[in-house]
């Protein structure tokens, strides 16, 4: 497989209708069309179902149908469970309560699997491309879970493998932004200027926005400017032709 750039849009709901409108239309304007994922979330945080929102299916829908893969992306992305430990330092400091499948029992997390591969299978009408855990977290519950989700993909910050097999099909760090701080931006910033230049020998570079991202301009420039600078020498790819050819 050649060098390849794989683009995604986490956190896509009816919740942030605008704001996923508005990414979509930047990824495809700069990659040439719709050739990019969706990580899509049943009900964010209790406040948006996904299944009552019949307007937003049907873009979901029209979206699946042009190309655009769907990841099922946690049910609820809010995290609830106390944590201990390392669980503990991942909850606080690399999400802001979104680590969903950090600490769920394996049981729990197989439900809420199942429940989301459902729900969006039946909206798109075809299988979801695979699993990501919100904020790329998974506790052992979790990756247990994986093992017998049906899911053909999974990815977290450093890597995205096959969760029957364990084989890692695709290595590197994740390009992402964050915009729930002024010294978050800075860094997220600072990193995604060194990857333009530092990750082009990477076979496969991987590069996430959030609905959150449309909310600080200088996360937009940075977005634009790094989808060019990666655009401009490979391609925009597909999560699924990682899978080995049967």
């Amino acid at each position: 497989m050649s060098k390849v750039l794989l683009a995604s849009i986490h956190d896509v709901g009816p919740r942030f209708e605008r704001e996923v409108d508005q990414l979509a239309d930047q990824l495809g304007r700069i990659l040439g069309g719709p050739r990019f994922a969706m990580l899509v979330v049943a009900d964010h945080w209790s406040e948006a179902p996904l299944a009552q929102a019949k307007a937003f299916q049907a873009k979901l829908r029209s979206w699946s149908d042009a190309g655009v893969e769907m990841f099922v992306h946690g049910w609820f992305h809010k995290d609830l469970v106390r944590h201990r430990g390392a669980a503990s330092f991942k909850a606080k400091h690399m999400t802001a309560g979104e680590g969903e499948f950090l600490g769920l029992s394996e049981t729990e997390a197989a439900a809420r699997m199942a429940d989301g591969k459902a729900l969006i299978e039946d909206i798109i009408g075809r299988p979801a491309a695979g699993f990501i855990a919100p904020a790329w977290l998974y506790g052992a519950g979790a990756r247990a879970a994986l093992a017998s989700s049906g899911f053909a993909l999974a990815e977290d910050h450093f890597r995205v493998w096959q969760p029957q097999s364990g084989e890692v099909l695709a290595k590197g760090p994740v390009i992402t932004w964050a915009s729930r701080s002024k010294g978050r931006q800075l860094s997220s910033r600072f990193f995604a200027g060194l990857a333009r230049g530092a990750l082009h020998s990477q076979r496969v570079v991987r590069v996430a926005v959030h609905p959150g991202d449309t909310t600080v301009p200088a996360l937009i420039g940075s977005i634009e400017a790094t989808f060019r600078a990666f655009a401009a020498r490979r391609p925009a790819g597909r999560y699924g032709d990682l899978l080995p050819v049967n």
